[in-house]
Parts: structure tokens; sequence; C-alpha cells
């Protein structure tokens, strides 16, 4: 007896909804990296070590309650490639703090929406992934607003937090192919040991008992807030196309300059207002064409 066509799309589509949903949850998250970051006194290194202590134990906890007892062993256990990846993201946090504190929130929020250009192409290129040309043009739109938002500053201010921005950009655009490439690996646990080797090296570049009373109770939550960005973003970018994922992650654009405008006073220059509005209009055509483009598939079944 033949399957049912509908029953056969919603299982199809269960999976792209759940990991579309997963990697929005994880981008609001992100927005509130830029108003922590900004709210604590504290310099980057203190920041990345109790960011990546209380990280590191939240995922090490959520890895337990999920692979339970029986399967600690296998779940805690990474390899050369899940170094590899937990190795990539500690880099690219390096770099995302740092440029936080070196330039506007709206530029390293605005610069990372360059992920799903750099996704796809990594994507096209380690994995052979087929990239539609409607991701392509949004990725060169959000490009060009990059390039409006780096050259928009007044003096140079902000130019070597801009230029970390990109790195960490490019960072977590390899961080999110390699886990499409690495479906096996315990990527979520890869956050986690991301997490602890930050810490370690934050051990080593500063003194993380020198912190302030006002800054523990804001290190605490920015621990917390990015462990569970990282459960959900991990698991999300499992079940969808790297390009996707990158694009979806944008969403935390407008929420994160808005945060900063409300919480830090932070108006971002006009420069970045313009690029900023490039990149939102290539995000938003391309969410449009998809909804239309998946009516009309689902209308000519």
């Amino acid at each position: 007896m033949p399957a049912d066509p509908s029953k056969t799309r919603a299982r199809s589509a269960g999976p792209r909804i759940a990991g579309t949903l997963l990697v929005v949850a994880s981008a609001l998250l992100f927005s509130l990296s830029g108003i922590l970051t900004k709210s604590i006194e504290a310099e980057g290194w203190t920041i990345l070590c109790w960011r990546g202590l209380i990280g590191g134990l939240a995922i090490a906890a959520y890895v337990a309650l999920r692979r339970g007892p029986q399967a600690l062993g296998t779940a805690f256990r990474l390899g050369p490639r899940g170094w590899l990846l937990a190795s990539v993201g500690s880099l690219a946090s390096i770099a995302f703090i740092y440029a936080f504190k070196l330039t506007y929130v709206a530029n390293v929020t605005l610069i990372y929406a360059t992920a799903p250009f750099m996704a796809a192409a990594l994507g096209w290129w380690l994995l052979r992934e087929t990239v539609p040309a409607r991701t392509l043009v949004a990725g060169a739109a959000s490009l060009a607003g990059v390039a409006v938002v780096v050259g928009g500053g007044s003096a140079g201010f902000g130019l070597a937090g801009d230029l970390l921005a990109v790195a960490m950009t490019f960072g977590n655009a390899v961080y999110l192919v390699l886990i499409r490439r690495f479906r096996s690996l315990p990527v979520v646990w890869a956050g986690g040991a991301s997490a602890f080797q930050l810490f370690a090296l934050g051990c080593l570049m500063t003194n993380p008992l020198a912190v302030s009373s006002e800054d523990a109770p804001l290190l605490i939550l920015f621990g917390l807030t990015f462990a569970a960005a990282v459960v959900l973003w991990t698991e999300g970018t499992r079940l969808i196309p790297a390009a996707q994922s990158g694009l979806l992650g944008t969403v935390d654009t407008p929420l994160a300059i808005l945060l900063a405008w409300f919480f830090l006073a932070e108006f971002p220059p006009a420069g970045s207002l313009l690029g900023g509005a490039l990149v939102l209009m290539a995000v938003l055509g391309h969410a449009i064409g998809e909804t239309l483009r998946r009516r009309d598939d689902a209308g000519s079944d």
C-alpha cells in the first residue's frame, strides 16, 4: 500500500521545523551577549573564564541528563575531530568577546550576518551542499551591508573590533559546517569542551577571582545564557542545512541593536544603520521568498 503523501511531507517537515525553532531561540539568547559583555566591567579574559566555567558546567549537566548515566562515556568522548570542533569554537569566542569590547554592538551583530554567505560557501566546498541562488543573493547583500558598516565608522573608531567580528563570523561559519560534517560526534558536548578550554585559558591569562560584586551575577547569567544558546544552536543545526541555519541566526540582529540602545544608550553611526538596513532587507527578502516557495511546492503536490 503506497504511503500517504501528506503524512510523508509531515514527517519530513518535522525535523526542519524543529531545527528552525531551535536555531531562532538560540539566536534570541545570543542577542544578549552584547549588552552583557559591555555591562560587565571586567576585561575580556575574565568574562571568557567565568562564562566558560558556568557554561561548561551547565552543558555538562545537560549532556548527562540527556544521555543518561549508562552512556556518559560515549557522550563525553570527543576524539581529534571533536577537539578540532571545540577549538574552532574557542577561537571564535575569544574574537567574539573582544569584538564587543572594541566596537559597537550593532557592528558586531551586523557583521555576523555574513555568516550565511560564508557558511553557504563552505558548505558547498566541503560538503557539496546545494546552495540555492536566493541564498547566495541574500548572503551577497548581507556582505555588501557589512562593507557599509565597517566603512561607516568615524576616524577609524572600532576598526579593530570590526575586524575581530569578521574573524569571529568566519570561525562560526566553520564551526557550523563542521557540525554538519561530523554528524556522529557529540557536538553539544564539544560546545562544553570549548567552554572549559576558555576557562583554563582564562585562568592562565587573568585572576578569575578578581571580580566585583556587581559583575558576579552578570557573569553567571552570561554563562547560563551561553550554555542554553549552544545547546539550542548545535541541536538545531543538525536538522537543517548550514546556509539556512546561518540565515536564521541573524534574527538576533535587530534585537541586539535595540537592547544596546535601550540598556547602554549606544546608538550606532549612520554607516551602521545604513548597512544594517541592507542586511535586514536581505534576510527578510530571503525569508519571504522561502515562504512563497514552500507554499507553491505544497500547492503543486
